[in-house]
């Protein structure tokens, strides 16, 4: 058996980090088998139905863009693909003419709850069972934190560095 390397070898930072690229990956590959198996639903559609079940009005699609772990484009797709299943609808928004706004249909919204019940099913063993409320706490903590810097750089203007003079 390949020898690895012990967690006390390693930086604390960088175990850190493998640890939440490694719990995210492995997590999300086990919900989008358990959301295509069940619902025929891939995460990603399921994340975008997320944000939209939170939402009490419809969402403008530059907003849920912005909010998903999908790029713009990826969130345009799979608003087409849940539309074509008639799980969201697209309005023009009342506030701007030029804005689309998304929000789930009655069938939309009866999918995401069995949708999540799935989730929250497949997540328990692995997640929720293990951790205690302290451990989702901090869990909580240390993503605001990160999200929050991330929303703080990406509202910096660019600078952009032309290298030495000479």
């Amino acid at each position: 058996m390949p020898k690895k390397l012990p967690q006390a070898e390693m930086p604390a930072a960088d175990y850190a980090f493998y640890g939440l690229v490694w719990a995210g990956t492995v997590m999300t590959e086990r919900v989008d088998r358990a959301l295509i198996k069940a619902h025929d639903l891939p995460v990603s559609w399921f994340e975008v139905m997320l944000w939209l079940s939170s939402s009490p009005d419809p969402v403008p699609a530059s907003i849920l863009g912005n909010s998903t772990m999908l790029s713009r484009s990826q969130v345009s797709r799979v608003v087409d693909a849940l539309q074509a299943r008639g799980l969201v609808r697209r309005t023009a928004s009342a506030r701007d003419a030029r804005s689309v706004e998304i929000s789930l249909t009655e069938d939309g919204h009866r999918l995401f709850e069995r949708a999540d019940a799935t989730r929250r099913e497949s997540l328990a063993p692995v997640f929720t069972d293990l951790l205690d409320q302290d451990d989702l706490e901090a869990l909580g903590t240390v993503w605001r934190k990160l999200k929050a810097e991330k929303e703080r750089l990406a509202q910096e203007p660019t600078t952009r560095s032309s290298g030495p003079r000479r």
